[in-house]
């Protein structure tokens, strides 16, 4: 293993399909107390309690078979002399010389266990002052005020970690982790109901050519501006989101085909039209619209089949998977 990432500053370890640990690193090793030996070939789930291991057991791997990733799982490992250790995880699954093997990183969250457990050792610091004597009561109203502060503190940073975890930093538009959590939720209502659902891919012809020539700062700014112009041209309950790259991707609940179509017409001309800063750009755009039976993964790769249709048609243009495929 490469010397930067066995001694990276956060634990690192790859498991098989079957959960058997092919490789660690030394941080997650000092961070569980075990020897490398100790833990190669042996289940991931060896080194957790019984929840935790039903809890990976049942979320992270059915998650990371769908959708290839998991960021930003939460759960706590057990130590070698049996310990708590809580973390932060992500995954991705990655085919490595022919094998599926899933490599993951665990981030410490003492830090916030920590304060969560102040904030109620100060609220049990306030039950007991409340019955001593008035000459206390300066010091239990002051107590009471850090008791307040630190609630508020808890609250506000719960805020920020969920808006930081579906927010794309460079755009301010939803993540694909968002995204994908309410294609889930729309294509589950849709089969349902029987309602309408529609979806837009979105690709920025020749992105590659705007870094190359005019420097990633531009090509940043083509982004946020493109995104602005997607987001205006937009309405309801309509999610737009940033996939990756140079990708957009629109939920357009309530629209057929004939309506996607339309929307998506009119997000390629607006983009055509407007001027980015100094630039013009053009899309190309594939469309999918949910049948029943479906899963809000088909439907997603149905608007990716259409987009490369629409790109390798000639470019900014819009292809439907119904019609084009």
């Amino acid at each position: 293993m490469d010397i930067l990432l066995n001694e990276a500053p956060c634990g690192y370890f790859s498991i098989t399909d079957k959960g058997l640990i092919h490789t660690v690193n030394q941080t997650l090793l000092t961070m569980l107390g075990y020897d490398r030996e100790e833990l190669l070939e042996r289940h991931i789930e060896s080194a957790m309690s019984l929840a935790n291991r039903m809890f990976f057991h049942t979320y992270f791997y059915p998650y990371i078979q769908l959708y290839g990733q998991v960021n930003e799982m939460y759960l706590t490992f057990r130590t070698k002399d049996g310990k708590d250790l809580p973390v932060l995880l992500n995954g991705i699954r990655r085919i490595r010389d022919g094998n599926a093997v899933i490599d993951c990183v665990a981030l410490e969250m003492r830090k916030r266990i920590e304060h969560e457990k102040d904030i109620m050792k100060t609220k049990q610091q306030l039950e007991a002052l409340y019955q001593e004597t008035n000459e206390a009561n300066h010091r239990l109203e002051l107590l009471h005020a850090r008791y307040e502060k630190k609630q508020q503190e808890l609250l506000e940073l719960n805020v920020r970690l969920e808006t930081l975890a579906s927010t794309d930093p460079l755009t301010g538009l939803r993540n694909r982790r968002f995204f994908q959590e309410q294609l889930e939720k729309y294509t589950a209502l849709s089969e349902q109901s029987g309602a309408a659902l529609s979806l837009c891919i979105i690709d920025i012809d020749r992105f590659k050519s705007i870094n190359d020539t005019y420097g990633h700062p531009v090509g940043d700014l083509v982004l946020t501006r493109l995104a602005q112009l997607l987001q205006e041209q937009s309405a309801g309950n309509t999610v737009v989101a940033r996939f990756g790259g140079e990708e957009f991707v629109i939920l357009l609940p309530g629209l057929n085909q004939g309506q996607a179509l339309a929307a998506a017409e009119r997000y390629r001309s607006a983009t055509e039209t407007t001027p980015l800063g100094d630039l013009r750009i053009t899309v190309s755009i594939g469309a999918a619209t949910f049948r029943a039976g479906e899963s809000g993964l088909s439907l997603l790769q149905q608007a990716d089949q259409a987009l490369y249709l629409s790109k390798n048609n000639g470019r900014n243009r819009v292809t439907h998977y119904n019609a084009g495929v």
